[in-house]
């Protein structure tokens, strides 16, 4: 019932739902995400979000669309993660990543039911967050304050870590547990550390245009006000295959389809994707994503 009113929440809005492929000759080349890749000599991969041809369906002149289906991250195993999950993503040509991230609360009150559709909503940057839960400023911090931080509250690993990956660390296991249990917060402008594919803020160069929503304290969806200059997603990609060379991961193919389309015009848009499987967890109150799931990993 919940797939079926999230196709009707988008067919009310006119939203195009599409399909896109699920193997593709090009891998994500973000460090933080792995890939599942085919054994044959020209080697597939399975793809982790539907955002590259989603992208090319836009710049192609589709229009607003979406898709809800199967993506595919390895090691990715746990309370809140499967390797093979539900993932809905959609795109809104000429919208603001406020004007999509007030939809994206929309979605989940109308699905959540009585009790998830009386939370109320809390914006808040990324960078006040942060100061008013650990005191520190992540846009001025420096790795030292980052790591004391880390071993007073008992959470530094014994690996050494960069910046962004201590910042990581510490939104995980230090902030995100203090969020309220029945609240919508929208987490916005990330540090330009952390754009992923999301615009330079124009207003403050340090951050990003990017949000993330969480339902209590469980992350749901991530979004961007779309990078639309082809030089700089190609910059981009090739900095995270060198963070990839850096760390021992395999270096991926860039997606040529998808930068070709975005040198042919990106039309101004944001866009965000959503986990379903941890939507359908915090609507039945479930402990684990495998209770959300016929088939989880284990029983595959």
């Amino acid at each position: 019932m919940l797939l079926a009113a999230t196709r009707e929440f988008f067919c009310q809005r006119s939203i195009l739902e599409v399909e896109t492929p699920i193997l593709s000759s090009s891998g994500n080349t973000d460090p933080n995400i792995q890939s599942f890749t085919t054994s044959t000599n020209t080697p597939l991969y399975l793809r982790t979000s539907p955002e590259f041809p989603l992208k090319r369906l836009l710049a192609a002149g589709y229009g607003d669309c979406y898709e809800l289906g199967r993506v595919f991250r390895q090691g990715e195993l746990g309370q809140f993660h499967n390797p093979e999950f539900t993932l809905l993503e959609w795109y809104r040509l000429g919208w603001d990543w406020r004007q999509l991230a007030t939809e994206v609360c929309e979605l989940i009150h109308q699905l959540g039911g009585d009790r998830i559709s009386k939370y109320p909503l809390r914006w808040v940057s990324y960078t006040n967050l942060f100061i008013e839960t650990t005191g520190l400023n992540p846009l001025t911090a420096t790795i030292e304050q980052l790591n004391q931080l880390a071993d007073q509250r008992q959470i530094n690993p014994q690996s050494q870590l960069q910046t962004n990956e201590l910042l990581d660390l510490i939104m995980t296991l230090i902030i995100q547990p203090k969020l309220p249990a029945s609240q919508l917060t929208i987490i916005h402008h990330f540090p330009i550390s952390q754009a992923a594919l999301a615009m330079e803020n124009p207003e403050n160069p340090e951050t990003a245009l990017r949000f993330e929503v969480y339902l209590g304290q469980h992350e749901l969806a991530n979004g961007y006000q779309e990078l639309t200059d082809a030089g700089e997603l190609e910059k981009r990609m090739q900095a995270e295959n060198q963070q990839r060379l850096a760390t021992n991961l395999p270096v991926l193919p860039v997606d040529n389809n998808l930068l070709t389309a975005q040198q042919q015009g990106l039309p101004q848009c944001s866009g965000v994707a959503l986990g379903f499987d941890r939507l359908v967890m915090a609507i039945s109150a479930a402990e684990s994503i495998t209770d959300c799931l016929a088939f989880d990993f284990n029983r595959a």
